[in-house]
């Protein structure tokens, strides 16, 4: 089992995400006729509602048609979320594209983000390594179950990674097909979000995001 430890935390959240989260403001690319609760393919940085930023240890910015995550500290990890709502009990799924060089950086979901910064991450690396993991503040992360799979992919190749999060159960799909289970009811809601973070190499974590959707349980 690999242990990341990670010496960073940082949330980029910005102030106009949390202002167009709270209004009535239609959102281009956010919703739609399914039974999506929020739905964004980032076609449009102007209306985008994801906290954004660049500083000298990570960025996230719209960029190549997605949300692109680049991390040039090591073992820091960098997260945004579309906005200040509490989900419960959802389905939440992104299309991600790796062009990191290192094999061992990870990226993925989160979901029952707590106004502390404790959640659970969902994540993968290209060499097949893959977690659900729970983050608390001032402790260190919990491998709730990891283990690899050959469903990630090992080059740029977009693929969608997929979580259950609700009814005390966190479950994992990679490509539609479902990779891991586990039961934890530390948190039960919270905000959802995307994260990327990397090992023990600066300057290696590329991670672009595109097609967001949230959905019920």
């Amino acid at each position: 089992m690999r242990k990341s430890s990670w010496q960073f935390i940082v949330s980029i959240f910005s102030l106009a995400s949390l202002m167009l989260a709270c209004s009535s403001f239609s959102i281009p690319g956010v919703g739609g006729g399914d039974n999506a609760i929020l739905r964004d393919d980032f076609s449009n940085s102007l209306t985008g509602t994801w906290g954004t930023g660049t500083d000298a240890d990570s960025s996230v910015e719209y960029a190549n048609g997605g949300l692109q995550f680049i991390v040039y500290s090591e073992r820091y990890i960098t997260w945004s979320n579309p906005d200040s709502e509490t989900y419960e009990n959802v389905h939440v799924e992104v299309t991600a594209k790796n062009d990191s060089t290192d094999r061992l950086a990870v990226y993925g979901i989160i979901c029952d983000e707590q106004v502390t910064q404790s959640f659970y991450y969902i994540g993968v690396a290209s060499d097949g390594y893959y977690t659900i993991s729970k983050s608390a503040v001032a402790q260190d992360d919990v491998s709730l179950t990891s283990g690899t799979s050959t469903l990630v992919p090992a080059d740029s190749t977009p693929f969608t990674i997929g979580a259950d999060c609700g009814n005390g159960t966190i479950t994992m799909y990679i490509n539609g097909q479902q990779v891991a289970s586990v039961q934890d009811s530390t948190y039960t809601n919270g905000k959802v979000g995307l994260f990327a973070g990397s090992n023990d190499t600066p300057n290696s974590v590329n991670v672009t995001f595109d097609d967001f959707v949230v959905t019920a349980l």
